[in-house]
């Protein structure tokens, strides 16, 4: 609790100090490479300034108790922060932009090396006693490698936002005055730089701040409101810029706003946006295209001056702009900012590059969770050492005793080909969640989890384990709904002769749109083996492009099937679709109307994929369509009872390899 008192008339007639506190954004631009940090918080910072004696009566106040004066700086003082910035800035300048970054009180010492941050803390920490600077030790942190700093959380893998504050927007309630507008908007304009089209998404509600617009929540308004929450909790990780390397700009400008987003290696930097100002609402495309390419290179001039940069917009005649002839006195004005950069103006259409930029960073961020697995099955391994009853079964094994025990070339207890799992709960728990909950599984059934560990693992009462396991599970109570069998009889269809000879096709219609615009998915099923493929399309494709995407995807890869089983849907129903076929020789099947379970292949499989889509959804965050391939590899590889093991074994005749699996395939 710190003493604040009111100094606002001796403020008024105080001289204010203009020493300029550093800008957030270029504090975290220095940790590039940093891997270890620490972080010193002064005690009562303020408090350890002497006031000039001359002033100390000024900071007099009185209350019940009778009459006092501070004869340490007080908080609630205009000057105080510059002073004290001044100070610290003063106290530590022969490290700043080295290893040591300064707010006020705060204290951030970052390093490469283990070794490095050894000397960096005892320079620190001599520096602090030698200007007798105190620290409190209960609020400081040593030796991290992830640490929350002034409402970020840093990192060697970048920027991100500290879940606190997440927590904080999440819980705000809805506004009901200009004013709680006003302070929401604040706080999440604190981290603009994580929100992609930040003023496009805010922008009904900074209508509403507008003097003289009356105060009417919209829906507009609400959506708004709610958007901006689940940006902040998806936020993405910034990565520190590295000055060696050059940068990627991709723009983009509407009648809403000024939208960018800088890269480097495949990975975000910064959002930045703004809203059209008035003057700006009648420029013409062109003009407006450029406008946004000059905002990208202004406000991120630090970063852009003198490197090499290429900018992507998606209005192509932009890409003319330096060997245009005639140019408006704008466009003049502009070009003469602009040739001050080392930049390249390129066209995509529809951030198709951008698109592709994601993709290569989401499977580099994947393969870089495969390379932890050895470590999983090498820790089982070592928990083996510390279970009697697998040091009596290797025991027995040394006597030639156990019949059905072997060791592996790693050393690992083996039961009839299976590595034996000890019973110590952390490494079993590790197992488990990881053949459960991890992108490539998906939150399976009891019995097709069971099914696909017992090809791998073996430990006691391995199915009832397994089963409770599953049952405890939030998301999978949250999203699956109990299933029934429907009553009648059924009428199986005949078995095809080979694989994918005969599909079945529907259409999950309905989700919610993508940043790539996709609100569909195409589930291709193989009658035969029930491997599958779910490909994410966009609901305004016309026939041909669904003919087009059935050549690239199904033909491709597996032949011309000899028969398709499909609903009534109008695209599957369509001139084009049935000439498409006629053409291949196919023949169409149709489901009958109103009841799908005549293709209760297909039906069932969509429900297994919309629990996927929920339990991706809650569990990873972020879009679904940027999960649905994994949601599609593990479908493909987990134990289906209809045909006795996985669709990828069924088509491949060999059982696919996975990270759970990833002890029989070795390192």
């Amino acid at each position: 609790m710190h003493l604040c008192i009111d100094y606002r008339e001796l403020n008024k007639v105080t001289v204010k100090n203009r020493y300029p506190l550093p800008r957030i954004d270029d504090l975290f631009d220095q940790l590039q490479g940093a891997t270890v940090f620490s972080k010193i918080d002064l005690r009562s910072g303020y408090h350890q300034l002497r006031i000039r004696d001359s002033d100390i009566p000024k900071t007099a106040f009185r209350s019940r108790y009778g009459h006092y004066e501070f004869i340490v700086m007080s908080f609630g003082l205009t000057n105080a922060p510059t002073v004290f910035m001044d100070l610290m800035n003063r106290v530590f300048k022969d490290f700043l932009d080295s290893f040591v970054i300064v707010f006020i009180d705060d204290i951030l010492i970052y390093s490469k090396t283990e070794a490095e941050h050894e000397e960096h803390l005892h320079q620190v920490l001599e520096t602090l006693r030698a200007n007798k600077l105190y620290a409190k030790f209960s609020k400081c942190e040593f030796w991290l490698k992830k640490v929350t700093f002034l409402g970020h959380v840093v990192s060697s893998e970048g920027v991100s936002v500290d879940p606190a504050k997440i927590e904080t927007v999440t819980n705000w309630p809805r506004p009901s005055t200009v004013s709680e507008i006003r302070s929401f908007l604040g706080l999440v304009d604190y981290y603009r730089r994580f929100v992609e089209d930040f003023s496009r998404i805010a922008s009904p509600m900074t209508q509403l701040t507008r003097k003289g617009t009356p105060f009417v929540w919209s829906p507009a308004c609400d959506s708004s409101f709610q958007e901006l929450k689940q940006k902040l909790v998806t936020a993405p990780v910034l990565t520190v810029p590295d000055g060696s390397r050059s940068f990627v700009i991709y723009s983009d400008a509407s009648k809403k706003g000024l939208d960018c987003v800088l890269m480097q290696q495949g990975k975000v930097v910064a959002y930045a946006s703004r809203q059209l100002k008035s003057h700006e609402q009648n420029y013409p495309t062109h003009d407006l295209e450029l406008a946004v390419v000059v905002f990208a290179l202004k406000i991120w001039r630090h970063y852009l001056y003198g490197e090499k940069i290429q900018i992507y917009t998606d209005h192509k005649s932009l890409k003319y702009f330096f060997t245009q002839k005639e140019l408006n006195m704008r466009q003049r004005r502009w070009l003469e900012l602009v040739k001050d950069y080392d930049c390249e103006i390129l066209y995509h259409p529809d951030f198709e590059r951008a698109e592709i930029a994601v993709s290569v960073r989401e499977v580099t961020s994947q393969l870089a969770q495969l390379s932890v697995q050895p470590t999983l099955r090498q820790k089982i391994i070592v928990a083996q050492l510390n279970d009697p009853y697998l040091v009596e079964k290797r025991r027995l094994l040394e006597t030639e005793q156990g019949e059905d025990i072997s060791i592996s070339s790693d050393h690992g207890l083996m039961f009839e080909g299976r590595l034996c799992v000890s019973e110590d709960s952390a490494v079993k728990t590790e197992l488990l969640t990881e053949a459960h909950s991890s992108p490539f599984t998906m939150h399976p059934g009891s019995t097709k989890m069971y099914q696909d560990l017992r090809s791998v693992y073996w430990w006691r009462n391995m199915k009832r384990e397994v089963a409770d396991f599953v049952s405890r599970c939030l998301v999978c109570q949250h999203v699956k709904a109990s299933r029934q069998r429907p009553a009648g009889l059924l009428q199986p269809l005949s078995v095809p002769g080979w694989k994918w000879e005969s599909v079945s096709m529907d259409f999950i219609t309905g989700l919610p749109k993508t940043l790539k615009g996709y609100t569909v998915i195409w589930v291709v099923v193989d009658k035969l083996t029930k491997s599958a493929h779910f490909v994410p399309e966009k609901s305004t494709y016309t026939a041909s492009k669904w003919g087009q995407f059935y050549m690239t995807e199904i033909v491709r890869l597996h032949g011309v099937p000899v028969s398709i089983i499909s609903d009534r849907d109008t695209r599957f129903t369509s001139k084009f679709w049935k000439g498409l076929q006629l053409a291949l020789g196919t023949r169409l099947d149709f489901s009958t109307a109103f009841h799908p379970q005549t293709d209760g292949q297909t039906e069932r499989l969509n429900q297994i994929l919309e629990d996927m889509l929920q339990a991706c959804v809650l569990e990873f965050s972020g879009s679904w369509d940027s999960h649905l391939h994994l949601m599609e590899f593990a479908y493909n590889n987990s134990y289906q009872a209809t045909i006795g093991m996985a669709p990828f074994e069924a088509l491949y005749g060999k059982c696919c390899r996975s990270p759970v699996c990833w002890g029989e395939v070795g390192e």
